[in-house]
């Protein structure tokens, strides 16, 4: 019985790359469904809200999603979609996988680690008001429930996937309240898990770390905002934010996403390379237990990014769109 995945194209470049990994699922033999809705600048422009009812409804439903970027307006306009779905679907933990590639020429070597944030809180909460004109408040808010719930998450994923260090990095010398509440959570939780090493550091420290010597690193745990930040930083050791995967995971529920956006400059234009969308979906394979599948395509990518042949510009080829994706379904 294939399983009924809900798929949200996008915006941009979106449906492009979200038709090119249907196609490349479909030539694996993926036993998989598409229920398909939308969201983002496209569900604004057609339904006049940003995130239709339907949506949440169908990931509910379906429990599994694969979404392609959304348009969020610089401003004005609508709320964040992605936010919006993080929050109505309490995806609290923000999961990237970052690791080095075949065929992609980086400074750096050997690159292997996981990037968990905290979606939930923090400056996302999006609570803020303009006390006066020019003047303006923004709330962050951390709590030890959110801290704990998204460390004991990690602490179970590092124990089923062989992971063994992990890093909570925080600025509790400046925030002592709110980093020092995800601070103390993971400092709790820890002591469930002694065969697992565990140590902190502020953000600062981590970033200049990072551009030192990531191989150090296995899993990083962070608050929303060092999050988003760091988590982009670290794709780009590897290559960008076009060569890696990422999820967004709740009890029960996980999207399965693009981390770049929408590439508006060359939508419809047959150039966008699939590759981070179709990387979010072989993680979609494996959380589903469609291990062969995924072990199955992740050749194929390894395959072709190793020969350079039919790879896209942004990874210093020729290819187009339609070129590169059959170029993975000839792998396979």
């Amino acid at each position: 019985m294939p399983y009924t995945v809900t798929l949200i194209p996008g915006d941009g470049i979106g449906p492009e790359v979200t038709a090119a990994t249907q196609q490349v699922l479909a030539a694996a033999d993926a036993p998989i469904q598409w229920e398909v809705v939308h969201a983002g600048a496209y569900a604004y422009q057609k339904f006049g809200d940003p995130v239709p009812a339907d949506v949440v409804a169908s990931i509910k439903k379906n429990r599994i999603a694969l979404k392609g970027p959304l348009e969020t307006p610089k401003g004005s306009g609508f709320r964040s979609a992605n936010v919006t779905l993080r929050q109505e679907l309490q995806l609290y933990v923000g999961l990237r996988p970052v690791k080095s590639m075949p065929g992609i020429d980086t400074p750096y070597k050997n690159v292997d680690l996981v990037v968990l944030r905290e979606n939930t809180e923090d400056l996302y909460a999006g609570i803020e008001h303009e006390i006066e004109p020019g003047r303006v408040i923004s709330l962050k808010v951390s709590t030890k429930e959110a801290g704990a719930r998204i460390a004991r998450w990690g602490f179970e994923y590092m124990r089923y996937r062989g992971r063994r260090q992990i890093t909570c990095s925080h600025k509790a010398a400046v925030s002592p309240l709110a980093d020092g509440a995800f601070l103390d959570a993971f400092l709790e939780v820890g002591k469930d898990y002694p065969f697992i090493r565990q140590d902190s550091l502020p953000v600062d420290n981590l970033a200049m770390a990072l551009a030192l010597d990531p191989t150090r690193f296995d899993v990083l745990l962070l608050q929303n905002l060092y999050g988003d930040i760091l988590s982009d930083l670290v794709a780009g050791l590897v290559g960008g934010l076009g060569v890696v995967p990422g999820a967004n995971i709740g009890d029960g529920v996980a999207v399965f996403e693009a981390v770049h956006g929408t590439a508006p400059d060359i939508a419809g234009k047959g150039l966008a390379n699939p590759l981070a969308v179709l990387m979010s979906a072989v993680m979609m394979l494996e959380h589903i237990g469609e291990h062969k599948v995924a072990d199955r395509v992740n050749r194929a990518i390894h395959d072709v990014l190793g020969a350079r042949r039919y790879v896209t510009k942004d990874l210093g080829g020729t290819a187009d769109t339609a070129t590169f994706t059959q170029a993975l379904i000839d792998a396979l």
